[in-house]
């Protein structure tokens, strides 16, 4: 199949952020937009942005359960991704779903000056880590991650929500480094997952013996 980015190496794409403060802006206007709306602004470099703005909203206070409902389309798309599929698919039921455009607004008003000042060193570099393998490499690891967004693990979705964000941005903006910052954090990620599994079973463990069971 064909690259998810069809970017040469040397092309500088439209930036995220501009696109994003665009739906910013919208929000403003109380006119419902569908999540299938947002997705045609996006183009052939649509998994990317998804990617971003469904996970990086993990990492701001957000209702209790908020996590699982926002994990659910990365678990939709990331596999798309990794199986390099050209453009994302989503189900009518969540491509027809609305939008608040407040909700939409608050959201993207946290986001939209921080993705700015980050995108103001991020160009395209390092583009040996895309391409075919690089890409799909990405979408295994944001699949592995969107099914540990959706468990209810205490304070344990903020590293790969961050994860997610950083390989979703490095893949919209053909950014090598920012993909090996993301690279990073998901070894950091795998390594709290396992010491917060590893203190669970000590925990259950020591219970089991007091109990005598």
């Amino acid at each position: 199949m064909d690259d998810v980015h069809p970017h040469t190496p040397r092309e500088k794409p439209e930036a995220l952020s501009k696109v994003l403060r665009e739906l910013w802006e919208d929000g403003t206007d109380e006119t419902p937009i569908t999540i299938g709306e947002i997705v045609q602004r996006f183009g052939r470099r649509a998994f990317g942005a998804l990617l971003f703005i469904f996970a990086i909203p993990n990492t701001l206070p957000l209702p209790p359960g908020s996590s699982s409902l926002l994990g659910l389309p990365l678990l939709l798309l990331a596999p798309q991704v990794a199986l390099g599929v050209r453009r994302p698919w989503l189900p009518r039921f969540i491509d027809q779903r609305h939008v608040k455009p407040s909700d939409l607004h608050k959201m993207l008003g946290a986001i939209v000056p921080r993705l700015e000042a980050v995108e103001k060193i991020s160009r395209p570099r390092l583009a040996f880590m895309f391409g075919p393998i690089g890409d799909r490499v990405i979408g295994v690891i944001c699949t592995l991650l969107a099914v540990v967004l959706i468990l209810p693990i205490p304070l344990g979705n903020l590293a790969p929500a961050i994860c997610i964000g950083a390989l979703a941005l490095g893949l919209f903006q053909r950014d090598g480094l920012i993909a090996i910052i993301g690279y990073a954090i998901f070894g950091l990620s795998v390594g709290l997952l396992v010491i917060s599994a590893g203190a669970v079973a000590a925990a259950v463990e020591k219970l089991i013996t007091m109990l005598g069971i």
